[in-house]
């Protein structure tokens, strides 16, 4: 039987709503995982995009908890910076392709207009049917070099968060 966004959606909530996201992160991670699997949960939720169109959609949006379900695909390189996602925790859910994960730790705290400084941590490769937690305040910053499709779920729709001021030490 298929998995559905419908599914992954009500998988998720009802976790949430029994345990805060540390609690229950690994669970949450096992319905990515699973979705990650289902050939058809990837074709309906992960199409083709044109060029042009950003790589990030969000799929579901929870209106009464207020995590999102975002797919994401990427035709070519995409490095990001390393980055938090602010007051919102992230499970990243790797489909395709390959991501390099670098994760960082703060060596000086930032203020005001001064950003924090970070430094590389460790890095792994996320292949396809990994699913990844990434708590609040978590630095990380992805590297793709080829084409790559994932899932992401949101603490918050990240359209409406301020980010840190991280920078590489």
């Amino acid at each position: 039987m298929s998995y559905s966004l419908d599914d992954l959606a009500k998988d998720i909530r009802s976790a949430l709503k029994k345990a805060p996201i540390a609690e229950c992160a690994q669970e949450v991670c096992g319905y990515v995982a699973r979705a990650l699997k289902d050939e058809n949960f990837l074709a309906l939720n992960l199409p083709d995009r044109k060029e042009g169109e950003p790589p990030r959609q969000v799929l579901y949006e929870d209106p009464e908890l207020g995590f999102c379900i975002c797919g994401h695909v990427y035709h070519g390189e995409a490095i990001g910076n390393p980055h938090d996602h602010g007051p919102s925790w992230a499970i990243y859910g790797q489909a395709k392709g390959t991501t390099e994960m670098t994760d960082w730790t703060i060596v000086k705290q930032g203020s005001g207009e001064d950003p924090s400084l970070v430094e590389p941590a460790q890095t792994y490769t996320l292949k396809p049917g990994d699913a990844h937690f990434y708590n609040v305040g978590s630095v990380h910053s992805p590297k793709r070099t080829e084409p790559t499709r994932l899932i992401r779920i949101e603490g918050s729709n990240l359209d409406h968060i301020t980010r840190s001021n991280i920078k590489a030490a």
